[in-house]
Formats: C-alpha cells, sequence, structure tokens
C-alpha cells in the first residue's frame, strides 16, 4: 500500500492529502515512498526471484490444456479473420494505407526480437511485450495500439489462442496478404500472467517520464565496454540491443550520430547476439523496411507518457499524442517520417532496388530526427498514407545506409537485387527463425503450418525415434551392468546431471536429450572433462545391450547417461539407509555432430555453474562484478528450480562430490558417494567457524571452534545457502533430526524434474501426471 499511495509517477492528477495509515512518517527521501528491502540491502540475493510468475498468478490454473485448446481452433477460420481485420480501418487508429499489415509487422518484430542468444531471454514467446518493462520502451511506441486493434480476435478465440501466438501469427498473415510467402508457422507459445521483474536489460538508471525520445535513451549508456565507433568496443552480456529501451539498435545512428558505418558495426554486434547471420541480418531488414512506413511528425517532447504511467483513464494506452488527431498523419513512432518503397503494401525489390541507386542526403524529420532523402529530384515518390493523390519523398534510415557501406553487408545485398527469389526465400527462412527461435524444439510447435526438416540447425534438430524403448526388466538389467562397469557413483551422477544441466527455461534449449555431451562443443569444455572417460565406460554397455536384443528395443546413449545417474543415486540412498526408487522414462534419441551448429551450443558454456562449484578462468573479466551466487541463482531461474528445489539439488549433489573437478569444496562428510544430509547438519552448525581463504572471498575454510583444525572448504556458492535466510530457513529442515528422508525425497523429485525439462517429445499432460 505505501508503494501505490505515495508514488507520484503512476499519475499526475491523484493527489492523497493524508498520510497513508500503513506508512508512517517514514518517507524514503527522494524515492517519495518508505524504503523497499531493495532500498535497504542492494547486494541482497533476491531468492524470491525463482517464484516469479507462479500459478497462482494464472488464472487458467495448471490444468488447461493449451495444446489441446490450439488444435481445436478452425486454424483456416482464423487466419480468415485475421486477414479481414488486416486490411480494415477503424476511427481511433486508422491504418496506414488502409492497410494494418505493415502495422503488425511491426509489433510482431518487436514482440520476437527482444531474444538475445547468450542467456535465451526474450523473443515472443510469453508475450510480454504486454507487460513492464518492454511495454513502455521508447522502440515500442504504439505496439499498444496494434494489440488493442486485434483485441477482438483474442477475445473470440479465447483461452484457445495465446497472445504470443496471436501477435506472431498476425505478422505472418500481414505478410501474406502483401504478397509475400511465409515459411510457415508454429503455435505453442505460452503467455506469462506478470510483468518480469527479473531480467537483466542493462545497467542504465532513466527516467520512466521521458521515454519517447532516442537522445535520452542513449546519452547515460553503459552497456558498452570500450570507445563507442572506435572499433574496439564490446556490448556487455548478456545485452543484445545497442542501447537503452531499444530492440535493436538506434535508426539515426550510434548515439543519433548519423553514422552509417557505426550503425553497420552496431547492427553486426546486436543481431549477432540475436543469433543471426550477415544473411540473416540483412534479409530481415531489407525484408521487413519493404513494407509500411515510419512516423515522425511530432516532436518526442511534446508526446505522452508510455503506457506503464499514463494516467488511470489512458486504460492501458500510453504515448497520447496532443497534435491535431494525434493519430494518422500525426503519428509519431520513433521520430523519423516517411516510406522506404513507392508501394508499401507490396512484396517487392524496391527497398534495395532504390538504397543502391540513389545517392542519398542527411535530412531530419519534422519531429527532429536524422534521416536520408535522395538526392536525385527525379527519384519515385511514395503515396501518402492518409491523403489521397499526396506524394512524400522516399526515406531512409541511418540503419539503412549501413547496408550499403558496410563491405559485407554490402555483398549480400548485391546478391539479393540480382535474385529476387533468393531474397524472398531467404526473408521467409529468416523472419520464421526470428519468430520462432525462442520456442525450442519443434515438438514443442502446434498446427498445420509447422515445418519439420532437420535442416533448420537453430531448432536444435534430434532424429525421431526408429527402435522401441526398454521396459522395466531392461532398466533394471542396465542399472546392474552400468554399476558393474567400473565407474563410481560420484561420476556417473555428476555425468548424467552435466548433460542435463544445460538446460535452459528461457528458450528451451540444451538439456540430455540429444546426447549432446558427448558432441562438440559439450565434450571439449573444461568443466565436462570429467564425464568423458564416464561416456567412455558407457558405450560398451550401450553396444552390448543393442547388440544382443532380438526384439527391436534399444538404448540411446542419452537415455544410458541418464539411467547411470539413477542408478547411482539409488545406491547412494540405500547406502545411506534410505530406499527410494529414482524415476527414469526411457526415448530419449542421440543426434549427430552434423545436426549440432557449434557456434550456437558456445553460448550455452557456463561462466559460472554453482551446481558443479565452477568458475571460468575468466570469470573476473567475464562477471564485471556479479557474484558466483548471483550467476548461480540465475542459473537455477533457468532450469525453472523454486528455492527449496534448488537446497535440495545442491545438498545432494554435494553428497555425491559433483564438483566439476573432484575438488573437496563444499564436500561436508566423511561418506562421499552416500546420499546423507551432512551438507545441512554441517553448514548449520555453531560447532565450526568459516574464514577466508582468499583475500577475495571466493573461497573458505572451515576449522573447528575448539581446536583450530581445518575441517573443510567451501566456495560462495556452498556458503550462500547458509548465510542467505532464504536458503537457510530451507537448509535448516534437512539438517533437521526429521530432515534426512525428507531430503532424499526431495532432492530425488528435484533431480527427475531436471532430468525431464527437455522431454518436449512427451507430452506435456504426462509429464504432470507423474
Amino acid at each position: 500500500m505505501n508503494d501505490i499511495i505515495h508514488d507520484k509517477t503512476n499519475t499526475d492528477t491523484f493527489d492523497m492529502k493524508g498520510k497513508c495509515p500503513f506508512g508512517g512518517d517514514r518517507i524514503g527521501g527522494s524515492l517519495g515512498r518508505p524504503p523497499t528491502l531493495s532500498d535497504w540491502y542492494p547486494d541482497r540475493l533476491k531468492v524470491e526471484l525463482l517464484h516469479q510468475n507462479g500459478p497462482r498468478a494464472n488464472p487458467l490454473g495448471d490444468a488447461f490444456d493449451y495444446a489441446k485448446a490450439f488444435n481445436s481452433i478452425d486454424y483456416a477460420a482464423l487466419k480468415q479473420d485475421i486477414k479481414a481485420f488486416l486490411t480494415s480501418s477503424v476511427p481511433w487508429w486508422p491504418s496506414d494505407y488502409g492497410n494494418y499489415g505493415p502495422q503488425m509487422i511491426r509489433m510482431a518484430w518487436h514482440a520476437a526480437g527482444t531474444y538475445r542468444i547468450a542467456d535465451g531471454r526474450g523473443g515472443a514467446g510469453e508475450a510480454l511485450q504486454r507487460f513492464a518493462p518492454i511495454s513502455s520502451w521508447w522502440d515500442n511506441g504504439n505496439t499498444d495500439k496494434s494489440r488493442r486493434l486485434i483485441w477482438p480476435i483474442k477475445q473470440k478465440y479465447g483461452s484457445a489462442l495465446s497472445w504470443g501466438d496471436l501477435m506472431v501469427l498476425t505478422g505472418n498473415c500481414a505478410l501474406e496478404i502483401m504478397g509475400f510467402p511465409t515459411y510457415g508457422f508454429g503455435g505453442g507459445r505460452r503467455d506469462a500472467w506478470e510483468a518480469d521483474n527479473s531480467t537483466y536489460w542493462g545497467p542504465e538508471v532513466w527516467d520512466p517520464k521521458n521515454v519517447t525520445s532516442s537522445d535520452s535513451m542513449v546519452t547515460r549508456d553503459k552497456r558498452w565496454r570500450g570507445k563507442n565507433g572506435d572499433g574496439d568496443y564490446d556490448l556487455e552480456n548478456p545485452l543484445a540491443a545497442s542501447h537503452q529501451a531499444l530492440i535493436y539498435v538506434n535508426p539515426e545512428g550510434p548515439y543519433a550520430n548519423g553514422d552509417p558505418m557505426g550503425s553497420a558495426r552496431d547492427i553486426r554486434i546486436a543481431f549477432t547476439r540475436m543469433a543471426m547471420n550477415d544473411e540473416e541480418t540483412v534479409a530481415l531488414i531489407a525484408g521487413g523496411h519493404a513494407f509500411g512506413k515510419s512516423h515522425g511528425m511530432v516532436k518526442a517532447d511534446e508526446v505522452g507518457p508510455p503506457p506503464e504511467i499514463a494516467p488511470i483513464e489512458a486504460m492501458g494506452l500510453g504515448w497520447q499524442n496532443p497534435e491535431g488527431t494525434g493519430f494518422a498523419e500525426y503519428t509519431m513512432t520513433n521520430g523519423i517520417e516517411g516510406s522506404w518503397t513507392p508501394n508499401p503494401t507490396q512484396w517487392d525489390n524496391s527497398y534495395l532496388e532504390n538504397l543502391f541507386k540513389y545517392e542519398w542526403q542527411q535530412t531530419k524529420s519534422p519531429a527532429g530526427a536524422l534521416q536520408w532523402t535522395p538526392t536525385d529530384p527525379n527519384a519515385p515518390k511514395t503515396p501518402d498514407a492518409h491523403t489521397p493523390g499526396k506524394m512524400i519523398p522516399l526515406m531512409m534510415m541511418t540503419s539503412d545506409l549501413a547496408l550499403k557501406v558496410d563491405p559485407d553487408y554490402r555483398k549480400v545485398c548485391e546478391k539479393f537485387l540480382n535474385d529476387f527469389d533468393a531474397f524472398t526465400q531467404a526473408f521467409s527462412k529468416a523472419w520464421y527463425k526470428l519468430t520462432h527461435r525462442d520456442m525450442g524444439p519443434r515438438e514443442r510447435y502446434l498446427g498445420p503450418e509447422k515445418r519439420n526438416e532437420d535442416g533448420l540447425l537453430w531448432q536444435d534438430p534430434i532424429p525421431p525415434c526408429d527402435h522401441d524403448l526398454i521396459d522395466e526388466a531392461d532398466i533394471a538389467a542396465l542399472k546392474q551392468s552400468i554399476l558393474a562397469a567400473g565407474v563410481s557413483p560420484s561420476d556417473l551422477v555428476f555425468t548424467a546431471f552435466s548433460a542435463a544441466v544445460t538446460h535452459r527455461s528461457s528458450d528451451k534449449r540444451g538439456g540430455a536429450n540429444g546426447g549432446r555431451l558427448a558432441l562438440a562443443p559439450q565434450k571439449d569444455w573444461a568443466i565436462n572433462r570429467r564425464t568423458v572417460p564416464v561416456i567412455t565406460a558407457l558405450r560398451p554397455v550401450m553396444e552390448a545391450f543393442n547388440g544382443k536384443q532380438m526384439d527391436g528395443k534399444k538404448i540411446s546413449l542419452a537415455d544410458l547417461i541418464v539411467l547411470g545417474g539413477c542408478a547411482a543415486l539409488e545406491k547412494a540412498a540405500a547406502d545411506a539407509g534410505v530406499e527410494i526408487a529414482v524415476p527414469f522414462m526411457p526415448g530419449r534419441r542421440d543426434t549427430t555432430q552434423e545436426l549440432t551448429d557449434i557456434e550456437m551450443f558456445g553460448w550455452l558454456k557456463p561462466v559460472a555453474d554453482g551446481f558443479r562449484n565452477y568458475l571460468d578462468e575468466g570469470f573476473e573479466e567475464i562477471a564485471q562484478g556479479v557474484a558466483p551466487e548471483e550467476m548461480f541463482l540465475d542459473k537455477a531461474r533457468l532450469l525453472s528450480l523454486t528455492a527449496p528445489e534448488w537446497v535440495a539439488m545442491v545438498g545432494g549433489l554435494r553428497a555425491m562430490n559433483a564438483n566439476h573437478d573432484g575438488s573437496a569444496h563444499g564436500i561436508f562428510t566423511d561418506r562421499v558417494g552416500v546420499l546423507t544430509n551432512d551438507f545441512f547438519t554441517v553448514l548449520t552448525s555453531m560447532d565450526y567457524e568459516w574464514k577466508k581463504a582468499d583475500a577475495k572471498g571466493m573461497t573458505f575454510s572451515l576449522d573447528d571452534r575448539t581446536t583450530g583444525e581445518q575441517r573443510f572448504t567451501a566456495t560462495r556458492c556452498d556458503l550462500v545457502f547458509g548465510s542467505n535466510s532464504q536458503l537457510r530457513a530451507v537448509a535448516e529442515v534437512y539438517a533437521s533430526g526429521d530432515g534426512h528422508a525428507r531430503f532424499v525425497t526431495d532432492f530425488v523429485k528435484a533431480w527427475d524434474k531436471v532430468m525431464m525439462l527437455d522431454r518436449y517429445d512427451i507430452h506435456l499432460q504426462d509429464l504432470h501426471g507423474r
């Protein structure tokens, strides 16, 4: 309540004369509200981030089967409804050229374009464009209008059609009605139900009341390492956008400086971070700018605030424009005014033809933004979007000129200029990748237009299963064979976990399925060296089993790796006095090196992995002051773990000594390889004293308070489970006299969850029922 009453950024009209009865007199200085936990303790580990967007926020409930609902839609009728809307126009926001298509392409593009390869976050998958901060970024100006325009369609189809699917499909339909052959569409995006309050979008501190101007968004930019423009600068990881509140790059050039070559450098960095190569980058820019126009008829400082802080009567719409009607010919979006082509609602090659045929001179839009116009007065013009018979000079942005001046981009442009069919195919496939990159394996795709071929390496393809699966008797026999292969339980657990821990819930990449732990680049990562001899030992077990089967049953290496971990844990639990069956579901398949994009999988290599007590050799330089335990928390989030699951998982891995190098850090037991709760009993004990073992506080020793004898060593990723109050509260449960059996049970559940995170070949309802 304090935040609501005292936060004067919510509205300029609301005035509370009295004081909040629950706030007292403790107004937080310049904040205008009482301080929060984050104000008091800015370095506090925010464990609560693990529980965001939980089931209580979802009005559809856990049991709702979106795949079943989506598949019940008359897909052809849905597309017909969308296309009928696209060629209409409503008085409160008229369509440019009588066609909403270009506007909807921008909405879909900007929804998908937040994706970044470094951590897999962003993208259209959860329709986060509906929520802050993305909804109120300067670069998303007026996308709020686009979503309101398609609300009647969403309303008609209800829960059977997510916002994420509708936004992307509307973009596809927009391309199709303007003559462009799309590559396909896969449904299956599940909407989020609350704002993303945890993704790191950049280090800048900015004024939320002033988000309509590109200048205001870039002048305090801190995301670049080195001096922007000298060629030796780079963008802070995991960021992809070149400037604060942008999707890609500033269309006026770096810091609105009008420099095409500088813009080309920014484009290459940004699009590479978004998993696009040079050809895909050119195809997306040239293809997207074949349609529609840019809007810049009113100065930025005259336009109202974005949706998140707009007055309550605006009902969630932002950027209210006071000039004229506020829309149509008065529209203000990014500040640049005009169209790239003479026919902005038809797919053709005129964008590239005009870019290269004419010389371009710098000018300014009515809003004062830098843009370019042809020097040739006889150059073709484009129709005005709203005034019949009025013709307007063509426009290019600084980011368009970048494709002409950069030698490598220019080669791609020239290829497309000489082969329009190749350009069409390249844009079609690049658009499909852009709008589906965050969806993960193709098993998650729904609908009649999804593509199933193996040639799309960015989908991390795994060949279909070509054999019968093993049964319970086979599983029992294989467990015995694995344990008899001479591999320690610790090594088996480490290898299985190493295969599964690459999974990212953000873009659904990684995991044990596919057996990529045995392929480059994963087999060559330093953190995985301990797995190499284990896989070597498991191959004969696999070959012996598969060689003697006469009934068509086989086991994949991917399955065998996971089964090895399960067998080891059952033995370790029994040795600790707890009998428990570790679940195992066969069906993982092995992929090939040819179907593995080594460069893209390289982004999954960890800089830090607290589960296996690993820090990269270049950690300090890469981390830029981010503590290992913060990266550990982020990895737990990418594994979709709750706080109790995180604590239980680490306790079990430490009991089994799953450190990447087999070191003693965090191994608070004399019974290594036995599934005890010793990690928690030692961690919470007051019989010992922790001391720094190095000046930076990265490693520690545990000394007996009475004798001074060193008993154990640890890292920050061990001690955080005793130092953080929320994590310690869970650790105390497992350290209690009745906590051992509970710990083993909870650890096995968390283990099974991690092993199954990437099993998209199984219906999600089957997983929920396990």
